[in-house]
């Protein structure tokens, strides 16, 4: 009852707002609202086998399936989710938007996945940002479709440069080779799910792909936050 008023008492001095639109929240929201959860720019990939996520990967690496829940717009409300998300500490917005992904891939064929596993940040990188974003992401979704989530097994061996303000041929070349996995056999036969929080040209994910699959019998499907 006291943490209860005291709660109320705070939300009084500093009101909580969704990082979206600015509005107010209500007690059951938190981070983004449920109206700009009802507006997101959602892609439905999951629905749509050989989609154009898909695509990008054809003839690059084997991808059972692969989708991203909302299309990236530039100067959009929902650019400040990840912004938060990434810059701002705000790690729990990847958990929450992890779940809603997650309610929208059990709707689907798409969950027939055996694990989901993060795109791994560098020790360093880690140690300076506190938390790895794709990590919450994971988090949502696996406790939400109550899967396994490792994330020890893949990791970042070489610590490259961001891949920010980068062409597309120097993201290849930043990304070749800085994935390795510790344990073959963890992987071995799963099918993996690999989360990442926002899809350009598909570099990173194909790293990431290209260490899973010398595991002996694993398969990879690929869920991202956004694509750009």
């Amino acid at each position: 009852m006291l943490k209860t008023l005291f709660t109320e008492f705070l939300n009084l001095i500093y009101p909580k707002t969704c990082v979206a639109c600015g509005e107010l929240l209500n007690k059951d929201e938190a981070f983004i609202c449920l109206k700009c959860l009802y507006y997101l720019p959602k892609t439905n990939f999951h629905t749509q086998p050989d989609n154009i996520i898909e695509q990008r990967f054809w003839g690059k690496v084997p991808i059972v399936r692969a989708t991203a829940f909302f299309r990236f717009q530039k100067g959009s409300p929902f650019q400040k989710l990840l912004h938060h998300l990434k810059y701002k500490g705000d790690k729990e917005i990847g958990q929450i938007l992890g779940e809603y992904l997650a309610l929208d891939l059990m709707s689907s064929d798409f969950a027939k996945f055996d694990i989901v596993v993060p795109v791994p940040l560098h020790r360093n990188k880690l140690k300076k940002r506190g938390y790895n974003q794709s990590e919450w992401i994971a988090k949502g979704i696996a406790e939400k479709l109550q899967k396994p989530l490792d994330t020890n097994t893949l990791f970042r061996a070489i610590e490259n440069p961001t891949q920010t303000n980068k062409g597309v041929f120097e993201r290849w070349e930043n990304v070749e080779g800085i994935f390795e996995v510790k344990d073959y056999e963890a992987f071995k036969g799963k099918h993996v799910l690999l989360v990442d929080d926002v899809l350009t040209t598909g570099a990173t994910i194909i790293a990431c792909a290209t260490a899973i699959l010398k595991c002996e019998g694993a398969s990879l499907s690929v869920a991202t936050l956004s694509m750009a």
